[in-house]
C-alpha cells in the first residue's frame, strides 16, 4: 500500500457519510471533505424499486482504496426536486436533493417566458425550496426594466434579479445567497447562461460554456448530466441539464404558493368548490372586475392547476396499471 492510499484509509473510516456530487446514469461520485471518489450502488438498491441517489444527496458509503466505493444508504432528505416525464410513462425525473435556493435562470432574449417561470416556481415551492429568478444577459437587452416589471406583475412572490455574468452588471445583488454551506440548484433551458453564471460566481472558469443559435435563440447543451460544484465562498451549486419544457404533476400547493394572492382570494369565495366562473359572491371574479387581479394572471393560475391535476390523474392511472401487471405476473 502506498502512502496516498494509507492516508486515505486512515482519514476515511469504513462507513462514512458523504455527498453525491455527480451522477451519470448508474455511475456516481461521492464528495467527502475535499476528496471525491467514484462509487457504485450496493446490491440492495436493485432488489426492489428503491429510490436511487441524486446529486445533493447525503449517503452512507464504504470506502474502497482499490476502486469504486459502495453506496449503502441514502440519508434523510430535506427536500427532493423532480419533474414529471410526461412524454413517456409519467415517471418522475430526479433533479437534485437538499436544496436551499433554486435559481430560475432565463435569458433576456427569446427565452424569456413567464409561463415557464411559473412552472419552475411551483415545482420548487412544492418541496419547500425558495425560488429566485435570475434574468441573464442584460447586456444584450434594451428593455430590461420592462421585462423585470412584467415578471414582478405576474409573479410578485418571487425575487427577481437582472444580471450580466460577462459585464458584472447586477451580480452584486446575488451576494446575499453566496453563503458557506448554502446549496443552490440552477434550473433553466439550454443557452440561458447557467455555466457562465457559475463561472462568474466562482471567479474562475469551472464550467465549459456554449452559445445560442442566432436563428432561434435556443442553446447548445453544455451540461449533459447533473453535478455539484463547491465555490471558493463555500457555497454549493448544483447544475442541471437544460430543460426546454417542464411539466407539472400534483403540485397544487406549489402553485398556490406561487400565486399566493389568488389562493387567498379563493378562500373568500362563497362556495368552497367555486370554479370562479358564474358563482355568486366569487371573490376571484370580483377582484378581476375591480382591476386588482389581472385576467392574464388568473388564466395562467387556472391552466397550470388543471395541468397539474390532470397529470396527477394520469400518474395514478399509470401506477394502477403497473400494479395490475405485476400481480398478473405472480
Amino acid at each position: 500500500m502506498n502512502n496516498i492510499e494509507y492516508q486515505k484509509e486512515k482519514s476515511v473510516p469504513e462507513m462514512q457519510i458523504g455527498r453525491i456530487s455527480e451522477v451519470q446514469k448508474s455511475s456516481f461520485v461521492i464528495r467527502y471533505g475535499t476528496e471525491e471518489f467514484p462509487a457504485k450502488l450496493s446490491g440492495k438498491f436493485y432488489q426492489k424499486e428503491s429510490m436511487f441517489p441524486v446529486v445533493g444527496d447525503y449517503v452512507k458509503f464504504q470506502y474502497n482504496t482499490q476502486g469504486e466505493s459502495r453506496i449503502i444508504e441514502i440519508c434523510e432528505r430535506k427536500n427532493f426536486l423532480t419533474r414529471p416525464d410526461t412524454a413517456k410513462s409519467m415517471k418522475e425525473q430526479p433533479m437534485a436533493a437538499n436544496i436551499d435556493y433554486a435559481f430560475l435562470v432565463m435569458s433576456l432574449n427569446d427565452n424569456f417566458n413567464l409561463n415557464r417561470a411559473a412552472r419552475y416556481a411551483a415545482t420548487v415551492l412544492q418541496e419547500g425550496v425558495q425560488p429566485v429568478a435570475i434574468l441573464t444577459k442584460v447586456d444584450l437587452c434594451e428593455n430590461v426594466e420592462n421585462l423585470k416589471m412584467q415578471f414582478k406583475q405576474m409573479l410578485p412572490q418571487i425575487k427577481v434579479h437582472a444580471v450580466s455574468a460577462l459585464t458584472g452588471d447586477g451580480m452584486d445583488e446575488l451576494n446575499e445567497y453566496l453563503q458557506p454551506g448554502i446549496t443552490i440548484a440552477l434550473l433553466g433551458s439550454s443557452g440561458v447562461g447557467k455555466s457562465t453564471l457559475v463561472n462568474a460566481l466562482a471567479g474562475t472558469e469551472v464550467m465549459k460554456t456554449g452559445g445560442i443559435r442566432e436563428k432561434d435563440a435556443k442553446g447548445r447543451h453544455t451540461t449533459t448530466y447533473r453535478n455539484m460544484i463547491e465555490l471558493p465562498s463555500g457555497m454549493i451549486v448544483i447544475d442541471t441539464p437544460g430543460m426546454r419544457e417542464i411539466g407539472l404533476c400534483d403540485v397544487d400547493e406549489g402553485l398556490d404558493d406561487t400565486f399566493e394572492d389568488i389562493a387567498e382570494l379563493a378562500m373568500n369565495c362563497r362556495f368552497r368548490d367555486c370554479t370562479h366562473t358564474n358563482e355568486p359572491r366569487c371573490a376571484v371574479r370580483q377582484a378581476i372586475e375591480d382591476g386588482s387581479l389581472s385576467q392574464e394572471r388568473f388564466e395562467l393560475y387556472r391552466s397550470l392547476h388543471e395541468e397539474s391535476r390532470r397529470s396527477a390523474d394520469m400518474k395514478a392511472i399509470a401506477k394502477a396499471r403497473k400494479e395490475i401487471n405485476r400481480a398478473r405476473r405472480r
